[in-house]
């Protein structure tokens, strides 16, 4: 496949994914700052959320506060802020434009629907709705499209180029979300952690869509040891850093050349300490170190993966 084509494909999936997932850590944020709190805490949360998306300096060039309207119109509408979600589904739409011929006209047309229906939603639209309505059409789209991808793309290198991006871009937010709950919600130490309540676990679960999960796993009450264990280590977990590597290293597999021999053994290593790794142990090295370690590891195979198989950054 042209190095070109698979660029547009993988970005193309990247994209759809980061603003889904985007829309989940604004989600939890914001369902929590609906709980009792002072305006100081509700500050911090997102303050603490832009940081771990690495967008707090970008966020306080354009405001003079953490105030949650404007923190919403940041992430959600501004055309010059990279990570918010109108950016993303633009992008989207635009990688996939430049491959129509490539993907399946279901695919295409989804995929500029979402883009077309972005383009309809405002501030004013999106408050007065409410913003949790906003979030799940945003994770709605990304369902869509995954849906229809599977069920109409030819099972080839295009496809695995698409599946590589999901689940590379699915682990880093995955990593993303467990870190603002860590960092942000529960500055302390990590044995304060264990002691949160059950309202912040159960919203960070539902964040992505593991509240059933969950119960049906483990059948008692929320556990902050065995919330962790779900989405870190549980490989039949859609959304854990163990599957989304499964998915990363198993792609890469299928479509490796003649460059990618370390790029695929870096990501094995990775699946691999998943796979057999025990929650106690991360615990005692420390949760935010841990998660800061695997985004810079998996930051490490993006690059990897654009100098073995896509278009370089300079080109």
């Amino acid at each position: 496949m042209l190095s070109r084509t698979a660029d547009h494909l993988f970005w193309m999936a990247r994209y759809m994914e980061r603003a889904e997932n985007t829309a989940r850590i604004l989600d939890v944020t914001y369902q929590l700052t609906l709980l009792p709190r002072n305006g100081e805490d509700v500050d911090n949360m997102w303050s603490g959320m832009l940081k771990v998306m690495e967008l707090q300096d970008a966020f306080k060039a354009r405001h003079s506060s953490f105030s949650t309207e404007a923190v919403l119109d940041f992430m959600i509408f501004d055309r010059d802020n990279p990570g918010s979600i109108y950016r993303c589904l633009r992008a989207t739409r635009e990688n996939a434009h430049a491959v129509r011929g490539t993907l399946t006209s279901e695919m295409w047309e989804t995929t500029n629907g979402t883009w077309l229906k972005m383009r309809d939603f405002s501030p004013a639209k999106m408050l007065e709705a409410g913003p949790g309505d906003f979030f799940e059409w945003v994770k709605y789209r990304s369902h869509t499209s995954r849906g229809v991808t599977i069920g109409t793309m030819l099972q080839d290198e295009a496809l695995r180029f698409i599946r590589l991006g999901t689940f590379l871009e699915r682990a880093d937010n995955t990593a993303r979300i467990l870190e603002v709950k860590y960092l942000n919600l529960l500055p302390g130490s990590d044995e304060e952690v264990q002691s949160a309540d059950y309202y912040q676990w159960s919203a960070l679960l539902r964040s992505v869509s593991a509240f059933e999960v969950y119960r049906r796993v483990y059948r008692d009450q929320i556990n902050p040891l065995r919330v962790a264990e779900l989405l870190i280590l549980r490989a039949d977990m859609p959304r854990s850093l163990a599957r989304c590597m499964k998915e990363v290293y198993s792609n890469l597999a299928r479509v490796a050349n003649s460059r990618s021999a370390e790029t695929e053994r870096l990501a094995g290593e990775l699946e691999a300490h998943l796979h057999f790794g025990r929650i106690e142990g991360i615990f005692e090295g420390g949760m935010r170190k841990y998660l800061e370690d695997f985004r810079d590891r998996i930051f490490d195979l993006g690059c990897r993966i654009s100098d073995d198989f896509l278009i370089p950054a300079n080109a």
